[in-house]
């Protein structure tokens, strides 16, 4: 072999941008074993060691363990077997990439909301936070029970209008702080349930009403759901809030007929 051909371990290092501390492991694990000078027993790297490199660093990528890389690199050719192993791995990716998406649009939201009100209550942020994170529970849930028309119209919503809608949680908390305890026939309950609502069903889209209220849902199933999401108020608020609610549907029920 020729000088330039050969590459001393730190020559080798800047060669490939794999550190020494790597290279050193490698060879330890009898991933890429350089040949050692006799006298000094100082590795000493060939071109050919640069190709056995590329392989392990691209299968590393590609997110196989060391030791499965160990048993690839002896192969001349990789055979369609491989699309099984990548096919899985693939599927591992995605659903990792919809986690960070998921905790991007989390952050997004946490910051717009206290851009806009400068200091929110730690309870209903904490809420808000966690519904955001069972957002993928509640998909797969929908799934499983025939509503995927309806999670794919959610999973259409853009973070502008996501963050409309934690403004309208963050006002429906601060109406229910101001409000509890009054009678929930009282104009001002009833005014701050008509914005709550109303602010609802603008979110979801006229769409998105006429599905939800063609679906069949047993009474079960709807608390099942409702418990994935937690409540940013008290069980006795929760109550109140339920109560001016139904009084409010029964009021819209008698103007209609």
């Amino acid at each position: 072999m020729s000088r330039q051909n050969r590459y001393s371990i730190g020559e080798f290092s800047k060669r490939t941008g794999v550190s020494i501390r790597t290279l050193h492991y490698y060879d330890e694990l009898g991933l890429l074993q350089p040949e050692k000078n006799q006298e000094s027993g100082h590795r000493i790297y060939y071109e050919r060691d640069i190709f056995s490199l590329h392989k392990i660093v691209s299968l590393k990528f590609l997110g196989y363990s060391l030791d499965k890389i160990k048993d690839l690199l002896d192969e001349a050719s990789i055979s369609a077997d491989l699309n099984k192993t990548l096919a899985l791995h693939l599927k591992g990716l995605e659903k990792e990439k919809e986690h960070i998406e998921h905790s991007m649009s989390a952050i997004k939201r946490v910051m717009n909301l206290l851009d806009k009100e400068g200091e929110v209550d730690s309870a209903l942020l904490f809420s808000l936070i966690r519904n955001t994170q069972v957002e993928m529970e509640q998909k797969e849930w929908m799934e499983e029970h025939f509503l995927t028309g309806v999670a794919e119209e959610l999973s259409k919503k853009t973070d502008e209008d996501k963050f409309t809608l934690d403004e309208t949680i963050v006002q429906l908390s601060k109406d229910v702080k101001q409000l509890y305890g009054r009678p929930v026939e009282d104009v001002e309950v009833q005014a701050a349930v008509k914005r709550y609502i109303e602010a609802s069903f603008a979110f979801l889209g006229e769409e998105l009403i006429e599905k939800l209220a063609e679906t069949e849902m047993e009474e079960s199933e709807i608390q099942e759901l409702e418990k994935m999401a937690p409540s940013p108020f008290t069980e006795e608020e929760q109550q109140w809030l339920n109560r001016a609610m139904e009084y409010y549907a029964q009021q819209a029920e008698m103007e209609q007929s």
